[in-house]
């Protein structure tokens, strides 16, 4: 005899996205159900970098300054390129900044994935995250929606929010696009320096020779880096050996600081992985169905992104804020009719859901747009083996390529509130 359940709203994903959003809708005062498939928090990856946008976000969640505590404030983002070994830019990250002044507020660092999560998960409501829960089918009955589970269990739900990745069961339901390889693959590693590191709180960026690589201070402790490369037949052949990962980083590094060579050697095997770099086709977020109904997705099931502007988990941050709001607008809002008991109609209650969801795609279809076309555009730039344009890249581009990430991310997400 199979099991069925229900919930007024359920989140497939225990990721940044998904969390984000479980929180926000708790901050409003409205209860959601998260499925994660895996039995504890996903951790994986070990750092990112959260720019002034995921702050003002993570302000708007009530978490900022806990997260604030633990990481050190970047000073400067610097340009280098690793044929020369010269610094080809420099941007201030501080409106305080020791090395230069900026007129505007401005807040960046790397933040440990594990602290971000577990920060965001800290402050839910006992039983909001059920784990070991895969999420295997979705049926439509009536504006219900029917998730099958991998246990065999049934759960109702009023509402569904894909926030479920790259390989997202709930964009296959909505009818987009599989994520396509952008030709490039990452690997990424930390270390700990038990007596400190002793590293400037910088963003440090690599160009050249058709890679990319970056260094910066989570804390006083532990240091994040990353190498980006277009894969040969070799470097495929190296994927699931760290010592052979960290052997070909070491080789392909070029011109580069003391201090990059010494964080990829002091890193554990346990603490490398590599991994393809895919993205969703732009176009397919401006015109494809990113919500139908009472469903939607968000996070890397809505825009999965290459790195190379440092907002993916920015975004998901920020998807999480805006839906919450949307979601709570359209619910908590007098209700449009009743029936003859004193309770809302169903389809009107359906009908307002699904106008927040459409409010939710409609802030952030574009948004998306936008920034899965920066990375792309910004990564084959930055990566480029071309002599004109690696001179282009390292003459004149690096300032605009500034501009670009500063512009991103100013955005401003807003707070958790019914206007």
């Amino acid at each position: 005899m199979r099991t069925e359940m229900a919930e007024d709203m359920v989140i497939i994903g225990a990721g940044i996205a998904g969390l984000t959003t479980a929180l926000g809708l708790h901050r409003m005062g409205l209860r959601s159900l998260v499925l994660e498939s895996s039995d504890s928090l996903r951790v994986t990856g070990f750092a990112l970098v959260l720019w002034t946008n995921a702050w003002k976000a993570l302000d708007a969640l009530g978490i900022g300054d806990f997260l604030r505590e633990q990481h050190v404030l970047l000073d400067r983002l610097v340009f280098t390129s690793t044929i020369s070994g010269l610094a080809t830019s420099q941007l201030p990250l501080r409106a305080d900044s020791k090395h230069f002044k900026c007129s505007e507020s401005r807040e960046v660092r790397s933040v440990k994935r594990n602290a971000l999560v577990e920060a965001l998960a800290k402050d839910l409501p006992r039983g909001t995250i059920r784990f070991s829960s895969k999420v295997v089918s979705i049926e439509e009955a009536d504006n219900l929606k029917l998730l099958h589970l991998a246990d065999g269990s049934i759960l109702k739900t009023k509402v569904l929010i894909g926030c479920d990745g790259l390989n997202s069961v709930v964009a296959k339901w909505l009818g987009l696009e599989k994520p396509v390889s952008s030709g490039r693959w990452a690997i990424r590693g930390y270390a700990e320096y038990l007596g400190g590191h002793g590293l400037e709180p910088n963003f440090l960026q690599f160009f050249g020779n058709g890679s990319r690589c970056g260094l910066m201070p989570c804390d006083e402790k532990t240091v994040y880096w990353f190498f980006t490369r277009t894969p040969s037949a070799k470097y495929k052949e190296i994927e699931e050996n760290p010592a052979m990962m960290k052997q070909f980083v070491l080789s392909n590094l070029g011109n580069v600081p003391e201090a990059l060579v010494n964080a990829i050697e002091s890193s554990d095997f346990g603490s490398i992985v590599a991994s393809p770099l895919k993205f969703r086709k732009p176009w397919n977020v401006l015109w494809g169905e990113i919500t139908k109904g009472n469903v939607c997705v968000a996070g890397d099931a809505l825009h999965p992104m290459t790195p190379d502007i440092g907002q993916g988990g920015c975004a998901a941050l920020e998807d999480g804020v805006v839906l919450a709001r949307c979601l709570a607008e359209a619910l908590l809002k007098e209700p449009g009719r009743e029936s003859n008991s004193g309770v809302e109609d169903k389809e009107d209650e359906f009908n307002r859901i699904k106008m927040g969801l459409e409010k939710f795609a409609k802030e952030r279809r574009w948004r998306s747009f936008e920034l899965i076309s920066t990375a792309y555009v910004v990564g084959s730039m930055q990566q480029s083996e071309g002599k004109v344009i690696g001179f282009l890249r390292d003459n004149l581009l690096s300032s605009l390529l500034s501009g670009l990430l500063l512009k991103k991310a100013s955005y401003d997400c807003g707070k958790l509130n019914i206007s």
